[in-house]
């Protein structure tokens, strides 16, 4: 078991990803989990807001999740923007199975052209504050085990990379 841990900007394509990664490991027999940030943020987070201490308290919940899945023989991949090196980092240490981390990157003018949900429009006339990437940070993973571009990239050719990278790990038969 591991936790596959997805980190990016908003639109980057870590849901997208996430879901493709969810059902090539499924589909192989193995029980896999996706823990969509957006998703468990409404379900057991609605309380907090976008400050650091709660972004940093939300990437804490979804770490100590994960840790749950996989100490039961589920695979987590959890999908979360989790701007900040010190939440990722503080994740990792509580992880009990392997965490690989992948840095979805994507260009911000590729990621203000997509915008599928219109939060960079909306962070560009400031009706969105504390917006990641734009009126607030987000710090890039210094050493990800995976790094893709899905401005370059194809959904497969960054799906092959983190298998890839799986495999090396010895996480994959």
């Amino acid at each position: 078991m591991f936790t596959l841990w997805l980190t990016g900007l908003s639109g980057a394509g870590k849901s997208t990803l996430a879901r493709l990664a969810h059902s090539a490991l499924a589909a192989s027999g193995r029980c896999v989990q996706v823990l969509d940030g957006d998703e468990v943020r409404k379900q057991l987070s609605p309380d907090l807001g976008f400050s650091r201490e709660d972004r940093e308290l939300n990437v804490r919940r979804l770490g100590y999740l994960a840790t749950l899945l996989t100490r039961h023989g589920i695979i987590a991949i959890v999908a979360a923007i989790s701007p900040y090196e010190s939440s990722r980092r503080a994740v990792r240490s509580i992880q009990t199975t392997p965490f690989v981390e992948v840095f979805v990157d994507c260009d911000i003018a590729e990621l203000r052209r997509r915008d599928p949900k219109g939060l960079y429009r909306r962070a560009d006339t400031a009706s969105l504050a504390n917006f990641t990437g734009v009126s607030a940070p987000y710090e890039p993973p210094a050493h990800p085990e995976v790094h893709v571009r899905t401005d370059f990239q194809t959904r497969e050719q960054c799906l092959d990379a983190i298998l890839e990278a799986l495999r090396v790990r010895g996480l994959l038969q």
